[in-house]
């Protein structure tokens, strides 16, 4: 019997696999049992070079250290693996580990650390006193300098990316990729002018068979079930929204039939947690969380958050210019309305940018300073449609510093835009 997924399914199961530490480890062990049992069959054929000869006693001991390396190498990537939970949980934001669990590079160093193990273990079994697969010693060798090849690039990578700062600039420009990407999407899917973008007739609910965040939602397929059916859906959450169970998940106008329930529930995706894939604020949601932590007494880096600031500002710079409203209509291929998608407004994204920031921040001259720039900035590089909610979070910045600073001095002090936060080249606010 053939078992079809839906692709909410297989949506939650290439997450499963992008966050996996084992899977490409395990394909590495899978492999270099496959390669040991090739340079047996090689070695029979005595093709071998001369130059690649050894004694029964010398494969045994090199391979037997390679055995042993691989283990112990092992154990210091799951070590360093370890401190890196400790340290993203403990200064940065639990939810940038999410995003670490895909670095592409530590599974490789992984599956590179198994499979020479796997390999070398193997040859080591076929030894005999008058039997010595030369090829394969040979070829464990090369293995082991490429292992310490990836392992010094491992360590370099990880030690000059996992500061605060190095993080924030991937994690922003992941963000503003995702958005750049979603806002094509909903270009491209733009309805024909002057089509209605609600359906006419009574209104049927979907609602969701299980809790979790709104992960992602497979817009074109969405769609095409709501031209097949001759009807618009409607989705009521953002992504990023929780859904509880029961609730509606999309809510149906039109048709002359009705659409399988189990068939839509398929094309949206519930999880756990949030994800970046459709979910640019995600990466917003990051960027704050490393600036307030910074900003805690028990850290107390103001410096790093004015750093992470400067990534913000490029992430709400872009989203600012991009003319999208705070509701999406998406079309068929006929140019026909047939979704309805509720998106972030420009202010939606304002204020997570800044209001925590502001209030953990209110007391460091840094950051006050560091965020008149930025929200000065802002005034200076959007378009006026987007200056009353700036403006509004300037008037709300400066009612903190009037909190945070009794000395009209201090409170003068802190009311200077300066790009720097301290140190830079400053200029007075309104």
């Amino acid at each position: 019997m053939r078992i079809k997924m839906s692709w909410a399914a297989v949506f939650r199961l290439r997450q499963y696999v992008k966050a996996s530490l084992w899977i490409m480890p395990m394909a590495g062990l899978v492999l270099g049992f496959v390669l040991a049992q090739w340079a047996v069959t090689a070695h029979s054929s005595d093709w071998t070079p001369s130059g690649w000869r050894y004694s029964a006693t010398t494969a045994s001991g090199v391979l037997s250290a390679i055995v042993g390396a691989m283990i112990a190498l092992l154990g210091f990537v799951v070590t360093i693996g370890v401190l890196v939970i400790q340290q993203a949980t403990g200064t940065l934001s639990p939810r940038y580990m999410r995003l670490w669990y895909r670095d592409r590079l530590q599974k490789a160093v992984l599956a590179t650390f198994t499979g020479t193990f796997a390999f070398a273990f193997s040859l080591l079994r076929s030894i005999e006193t008058h039997s010595v697969p030369d090829l394969g010693v040979t070829l464990a060798g090369g293995a082991v300098a490429v292992s310490l090849l990836l392992l010094l690039v491992y360590l370099n990578r990880f030690t000059h990316n996992l500061r605060p700062v190095a993080i924030a600039d991937l994690v922003g420009r992941m963000g503003e990729e995702v958005f750049e990407h979603m806002a094509g999407s909903v270009r491209s899917s733009a309805p024909h002018p002057g089509e209605p973008a609600e359906a006419l007739g009574g209104k049927t609910v979907v609602r969701a068979t299980r809790g979790g965040a709104v992960q992602a939602l497979h817009t074109a397929g969405l769609s095409a079930v709501a031209a097949r059916h001759d009807c618009v859906f409607t989705v009521p959450h953002v992504i990023g929204d929780y859904v509880p169970r029961g609730a509606v998940l999309v809510e149906i106008r039109g048709g002359t039939s009705v659409p399988d329930h189990r068939q839509l529930t398929g094309l949206i995706a519930l999880g756990p947690e949030r994800t970046i894939e459709q979910d640019p604020a995600f990466a917003l949601r990051v960027l704050v969380d490393i600036a307030i932590r910074a900003l805690s007494p028990a850290v107390n880096d103001p410096t790093t958050g004015v750093q992470v600031l400067n990534h913000i500002d490029s992430f709400l710079t872009a989203v600012g210019r991009s003319p999208l409203p705070g509701r999406y209509v998406l079309a068929d291929a006929d140019g026909r309305p047939r979704l309805v998608l509720r998106g972030r407004e420009w202010e939606d994204y304002l204020q997570l940018a800044v209001s925590e920031i502001r209030d953990y921040g209110a007391t460091s001259l840094q950051i006050c300073r560091r965020l008149r720039a930025l929200l000065d900035g802002l005034l200076d590089s959007l378009p006026p449609v987007h200056h009353p909610a700036v403006r509004a979070e300037i008037g709300l910045l400066d009612a903190a510093v009037e909190r945070a600073f009794p000395d009209p001095a201090r409170r003068s002090l802190a009311r200077t835009a300066d790009s720097q936060g301290v140190g830079g080249r400053s200029r007075t606010g309104p």
